[in-house]
């Protein structure tokens, strides 16, 4: 069986009747939605979702940085003055 990564869920039934009604009481926790008692969507609020493509963007931007570092080494240095 799996896992239900939200303390709250709904059908996808319950979610086709009054989909508002479900995110207000939800209060701003994901939502869980089933489908024959499986999760097949996680509804989350806009800025949860927002926040987590920040965190996601921010670690793909870490893992280039590591990726490059090595490159430090070969860089020739300038001075933006003399540009």
């Amino acid at each position: 069986m799996e896992s239900v990564l939200a303390n709250r869920s709904a059908s996808i039934s319950e979610l086709k009747k009054n989909p508002s009604s479900l995110i207000e009481r939800a209060e701003g926790e994901p939502i869980a939605i089933l489908n024959h008692n499986k999760p097949t969507a996680y509804l989350i609020p806009a800025d949860t979702y927002e926040m987590m493509l920040e965190q996601i963007e921010d670690y793909e931007l870490g893992l280039i940085i590591k990726e490059r570092q090595h490159e430090k080494e070969s860089a020739i240095e300038v001075n933006l003055d003399e540009l």
